[in-house]
């Protein structure tokens, strides 16, 4: 049974499996929709804005900047000022559709080069990984600094529209043509404006962050692997094995925090939440995303020691090894001790305290079970006692675990890496421990719930994509019904406010995409120059596991290059989907915008073309939310499909369970999904 559950958890956690699983869990923090849908809107703005200038004229320039501006070319003419946005407007649209068909063309070659990777990682020698895996690896960076060039060049096109209208606006409200709660409301939006460049330069800074922690996480895992295996005592494998893939999932934790909390990490801050943060010091999200990394060791060694309580007793036996007259928890408290130890380096938060709680009661548990394993036997009230602390340290770490899960957006089911499954496999140790039914029990769980957490949030993130939308559509249709006589120059500073707006959707919308594509390039880079460096330099000295560490240097290569690659795999998601669309949906439109630019704003076929790009811009709108709700629904139906799969494969083989266990297991879960938690840990 327990080989079985092994397997089918494998079989579920193949890479194409856990590609679909990223896909899922992704969703909701790096959907296409969110790329697209400020687009039609923002043309239509800048249509109307080439509208508007069609009509009056007058200077602007009544009191210039001492040191003169920086990004209007026309301050005597405010037609020019606009027609000036809208052309670098036109620029921006065009460049964003042809670097992202060159985006999608780059990231569907990574496949292939991952594939030759695991191929050599397999087949080869050490001679041969050496030799052969950095080429494949360096394939997949030069695609992802090509990608960070594309996508950077287009972010600086967005940001350069921004900054015409907002030194427009700016330059505006000097010119003092705005009085009373007008004037504050283009103040509080040029504020905002700010708020949001300063909040993209501390992404910049914590991506940066993000990098350092993973490659010292890495140094940190080699270290770790090292003392532990030369602590291990000798018949301890599964204790061993276990404590191994406990460290590998962490570091593939960590990647996936990084890469999904793509709205904490990378996208700026909202000007809203920025100013009700809390100025007292606390941990940052990357710190907390640091700790959260540590759940699986957590788990790993709870379930152990929750190994030796048979119903309602300990089993001292297998607990104290007469041979070498050790209590096993010993090694298990040692573990606890390297954990809490690394958490020192942390700010104080609410993560960090609760980590600590749990190792503390480990230890403790550890000790008081060492005192009296040599005896083999203790008090029935001191027996129960301990089998509720036990009970305790598990449900904790099971807490810990899945909202570590929730915060990173880590899949539940994971597979063992590779090496270690093949060497396991050949030498005949695939098994789990007495609890596998519980623990794949509890693995199900945890993705039932976090595949419905994912769809609230995928709910709640169309609902506020067509809120934004119809926000947007609000002001145009205003803008249309005015008569061209009401047209004023109020009017007309609300537009290029909305349209500042729109433009910083699109924006932070590439913003993002240039953070994936320094994620990608930044881990391989670690690899190929710490973890293969560690893997070429590590002695073949006689280890107490057969799952040597030149394995264990494997998988971590295979982790690294499967997530960075899982990471393209989003991004040729989105970049497909954009190139579509906008073939379909914006390209036109923007080229109509190009022509309306040079029109004689005079003649009848100038108001003609207005009217095309206006109902054009209307029926885009319209195709890309039918687009948004049929992705939806495909959505739902694969994350159905998902849960259905894991039910039919891996829960149908478990034997019956008591209502009690489910019942904790339940309860665990879903205290680290819930809302009301989360302001603890985010």
């Amino acid at each position: 049974m327990d080989s079985q559950i092994v397997k089918k958890t494998q079989s579920l956690t193949t890479a194409e499996e856990m590609r679909n699983q990223t896909k899922l869990v992704m969703q909701p923090y790096a959907n296409w929709e969110e790329y697209l849908t400020p687009a039609p809107l923002s043309i239509a703005i800048l249509g109307e804005l080439v509208f508007i200038s069609s009509k009056t004229d007058f200077s602007i320039n009544k009191n210039p900047p001492k040191v003169g501006y920086k990004f209007i070319k026309y301050p005597e003419s405010f037609r020019a000022c606009l027609m000036q946005v809208c052309n670098s407007g036109w620029w921006a649209f065009n460049e964003a559709h042809k670097n992202m068909d060159q985006i999608r063309l780059y990231t569907m070659t990574v496949p292939d080069y991952m594939k030759m990777a695991v191929k050599i990682l397999f087949q080869g020698s050490d001679e041969v990984v050496e030799a052969h895996l950095p080429e494949q690896l360096e394939n997949i960076r030069v695609v992802a600094d090509d990608c960070l060039e594309l996508a950077n060049s287009t972010e600086k096109r967005f940001t350069d529209v921004i900054n015409i209208i907002q030194e427009l606006l700016e330059t505006c409200v000097n010119a003092e043509n705005f009085y009373g709660e007008e004037l504050e409301n283009i103040k509080r939006k040029l504020d905002e404006a700010n708020l949001r460049k300063q909040s993209s330069e501390e992404a910049a800074k914590r991506s940066e962050k993000a990098m350092k922690d993973l490659e010292k996480q890495l140094n940190e895992a080699h270290e770790s692997y090292s003392k532990a295996m030369d602590s291990l005592p000798s018949g301890w494998d599964m204790i061993g094995m276990d404590l191994v893939e406990g460290m590998t999932e962490g570091v593939t934790t960590l990647i996936n925090g990084i890469a999904s909390m793509g709205s904490e990490v990378f996208t700026p801050i909202s000007p809203k939440r920025n100013q009700t943060k809390s100025p007292e010091p606390k941990a940052d999200c990357l710190d907390e995303i640091n700790m959260f990394s540590k759940s699986a060791e957590i788990l790993k060694y709870a379930e152990k020691i929750q190994k030796f309580v048979i119903e309602n007793t300990i089993n001292w036996k297998d607990l104290y090894d007469q041979k070498h007259k050790t209590t096993k928890t010993n090694f298990l408290a040692d573990q606890f001790k390297r954990i809490r130890m690394d958490l020192k380096e942390f700010p104080d938060c609410k993560t960090k305290e609760k980590t600590q709680n749990i190792c503390t009661k480990g230890i403790e548990i550890c000790e008081e079970l060492a005192k009296y394993a040599p005896e083999q036997k203790c008090e029935e009230v001191k027996t129960n006692e301990l089998i509720k602390l036990i009970r305790n340290l598990n449900e904790s770490a099971r807490k810990f675990d899945s909202k570590s899960k929730s915060v990173t957006k880590s899949p539940a089911l994971t597979p063992k890496p590779p090496m270690m499954y093949k060497e396991e496999s050949n030498t005949g140790k695939v098994k789990a421990s007495q609890r596998a039914s519980d623990n794949a029990r509890f693995r199900i769980e945890q993705s039932r719930t976090q595949l419905d957490k994912t769809r609230e949030s995928y709910e709640k993130s169309v609902e506020n994509m067509e809120k934004n939308q119809k926000e947007l559509t609000d002001i145009l249709i205003t803008m249309r019904s005015c008569e061209i006589k009401e047209i004023d120059f109020n009017t007309t500073i609300k537009m290029l406010v909305k349209g500042m707006d729109a433009m910083g959707r699109v924006k932070e919308q590439w913003e993002k995409m240039v953070r994936f594509f320094q994620m990608v390039s930044n881990i391989v880079k670690i690899s190929l120059t710490k973890t293969l460096k560690n893997f070429v330099s590590t002695s073949e000295k006689t280890q107490k596991l057969s799952y040597n560490a030149k394995l264990f240097s494997k998988d971590l290569l295979y982790n690294q290059a499967f997530q960075a690659t899982n990471i393209a795999n989003l991004v040729n998601m989105i970049s497909t989907t954009y190139t579509e669309v906008s073939t379909k949906h914006i390209m036109d439109r923007v080229s109509t915008l190009g022509k309306l630019m040079v029109m004689d704003k005079e003649k009848p076929e100038f108001q003609f073309e207005v009217d095309q790009l206006r109902n054009a811009c209307d029926v885009a709108q319209k195709a890309i939310l039918v687009l948004v709700l049929k992705n939806k629904k495909e959505f739902e139906e694969k994350s159905f499909a998902r849960l259905e799969k894991i039910d039919k494969e891996l829960l149908a083989i478990l034997p019956a369970a008591a209502p009690e266990e489910l019942k904790r297991i339940q309860a665990a879960v879903k205290s680290g999904f819930t809302e009301e938690d989360e302001s603890a840990y985010a």
